[in-house]
């Protein structure tokens, strides 16, 4: 089996750290292994900001975690101080913090909202395919990483902390530090439970 498949296998969502900066030479050097992933139309729709300020962690930390407890309380829910706490504090004591944003800067232009979702459906294949790449690439670099949907949920709260242009969509937060742990393997569907050959339903034989 090749290293690449190793990596796959072997990699996994950290989310302790050892109190270690990460130099910034690596950060840079995952998000060029981002850039390599394929895209629609060779768009490279992807962009990204890494957050180093310790301040600026730590207002979009709070602001996040207000954002969510605001759309708890939208649901009737109650918010939980210390799981708030915790949210508040997992991207402000990040050791690398990194946005992933969306554009559709290089991506066709419709008339009509069908065919411009479809577009944008391109779009945030071509960014998650990035985002792999990122994941792989800190895994090979000895760090951990784990992606967060956090900004999905809260675009424009992200858009003013970190004064992002309005055609540009918040999409995803990851943090990169050296790992303070080790998660055990997480269970996985056998192949034969999500692939089909020719029409759907028709299992493997």
């Amino acid at each position: 089996m090749s290293n690449l498949h190793d990596a796959i296998r072997q990699r996994r969502n950290i989310r302790k750290y050892l109190p270690r900066e990460v130099p910034r030479e690596l950060v840079l050097d995952v998000l060029e292994a981002a850039g390599w992933a394929p895209s629609a139309h060779n768009s490279q729709p992807w962009r990204f900001i890494i957050i180093e300020k310790p301040k600026v962690k730590q207002e979009l930390s709070k602001d996040l975690a207000d954002a969510w407890a605001a759309d708890l309380v939208k649901d009737d829910l109650k918010v939980d101080p210390k799981l708030r706490s915790e949210r508040e504090l997992r991207f402000a004591k990040a050791p690398a913090l990194i946005l992933a944003c969306l554009t559709m800067e290089g991506l066709r232009k419709f008339p009509d909202a069908q065919r411009q979702g479809f577009e944008r459906d391109l779009a945030v294949e071509s960014l998650g395919a990035g985002l792999q790449n990122l994941l792989l690439a800190a895994h090979e670099a000895g760090l951990g990483a784990c992606w967060f949907c956090a900004p999905a949920f809260a675009k424009e709260t992200v858009r003013k902390v970190l004064a992002i242009p309005p055609e540009v969509e918040p999409s995803a937060l990851i943090i990169l530090g050296y790992p303070a742990e080790k998660p055990k393997t997480p269970p996985r569907k056998p192949l034969k439970d999500f692939c089909y050959v020719d029409v759907w339903g028709k299992g493997l034989v």
